[in-house]
């Protein structure tokens, strides 16, 4: 039989942690393993870690896709997309990266709006 559950109870949810917004796409490879190569300094403005999982939905086409964080060299602007993603984004297109994370009490998520070379826009 089906027992409700108590209601006063928290609930631990899923919520957007982080966003890179309208980063670019500067190449594809679909020879690489996989991931997106975000450059070190992007990472840390949006608090990314090497190998965190994360969603990339193309503001271009609508794709979206889930993959994992490689490091690239900070001050570069370069973001790499790799291995099959590449055939779904392309070179070129803006995406925004998004991180989520689990949490009992509401935050206000991490937001980097980027120009046309992935430099952070002042908000």
């Amino acid at each position: 039989m089906f027992k409700q559950q108590n209601t006063d109870a928290p609930w631990i949810r899923e919520i957007l942690k982080s966003k890179l917004h309208r980063a670019v796409i500067t190449d594809a490879d679909v020879d690489y393993e996989g991931s997106i190569e975000i450059p070190r300094d992007l990472m840390d403005a949006a608090d990314l870690w090497p190998g965190e999982k994360v969603l990339v939905a193309s503001i271009t086409t609508g794709a979206r896709l889930e993959t994992y964080v490689l490091e690239g060299k900070p001050g570069t602007g370069r973001i790499l997309i790799n291995g099959g993603a590449a055939h779904i984004i392309k070179k070129g297109e803006r995406v925004a990266i998004m991180a989520f994370g689990y949490t009992q009490t509401p935050l206000t998520p991490k937001n980097i709006l980027l120009d046309e070379t992935n430099q952070i826009l002042p908000r």
